[in-house]
């Protein structure tokens, strides 16, 4: 090899060190994107389901009142208390609960503890915001959703009557604070300090990935910890 070839070669390493390191950022991201509109359509399908819910729900209220009516007409007390409580539980299945102010936080929270509920999880919640925060509702939708999928996840490796999630927002002086604390298996991997997913594969670790960027981008705090079956995560975005 000539010596001016060998310059040449050595000269040109660093050009090509930066394009693989510009491909594996570009595959990278196109992995993000694909994950981060896979959960924008998984949240709006959540959304749009407990909608739906509600409207059948209202449609039938008609139907529900003269039934009753019946009932008491004819003295069938019996059989009135047990429609009133089948039509409590129903009612409980797909009513909003949570009623912050905040329209983004509002859908995204009862879509999402509406699901939780679905997978016989005891759920405790309280949300209550201001109508406008500067979050943007992507932001929001990316950290409460993550946040809920994360923990209605763990849960589902429990036994069902260990299973639970609390869930706290709200604004404590200038800052988001939230809450999150759930049932687990105790079964946690970490590396470099932080915690990582247990599903085995590094695409799977999407959901911690974008927590984690949200909480970046605000200049916020983030605080994952494990007391063996349960897991616990705060976050503090500074408003």
């Amino acid at each position: 090899m000539s010596y001016y070839l060998y310059i040449l070669l050595i000269a040109a390493i660093p050009a090509a060190l930066a394009g693989i390191r510009l491909y594996i950022r570009h595959c990278v991201e196109r992995q993000i994107a694909r994950y981060q509109d896979d959960l924008t359509r998984r949240h709006c399908e959540e959304v749009d389901n407990l909608y739906r819910q509600t409207r059948g729900w209202r449609h039938d209220l008609k139907n529900h009142l003269q039934t009753m009516q019946a009932y008491l007409e004819m003295g069938q007390a019996e059989q009135l208390g047990s429609y009133l409580r089948e039509l409590t539980d129903d009612y409980n299945s797909v009513d909003i609960q949570i009623r912050t102010g905040n329209t983004m936080v509002d859908a995204i929270l009862n879509s999402k503890l509406s699901v939780v509920k679905a997978r016989d999880i005891r759920v405790d919640a309280t949300a209550d915001l201001p109508p406008d925060i500067p979050v943007s509702d992507v932001d929001l939708s990316v950290m409460i959703g993550n946040l809920l999928d994360n923990a209605m996840e763990a849960c589902l490796k429990v036994p069902q009557e260990e299973r639970f999630l609390r869930f706290y927002m709200a604004k404590v002086r200038d800052n988001l604070y939230i809450y999150v604390m759930n049932a687990a298996d105790g079964a946690y991997r970490k590396g470099q300090g932080k915690y990582l997913s247990t599903k085995g594969t590094d695409s799977h670790g999407y959901g911690l990935h974008r927590i984690d960027k949200v909480v970046k981008k605000y200049r916020g705090y983030l605080n994952r910890q494990d007391e063996g079956n349960v897991f616990a995560t705060e976050v503090l975005l500074p408003l």
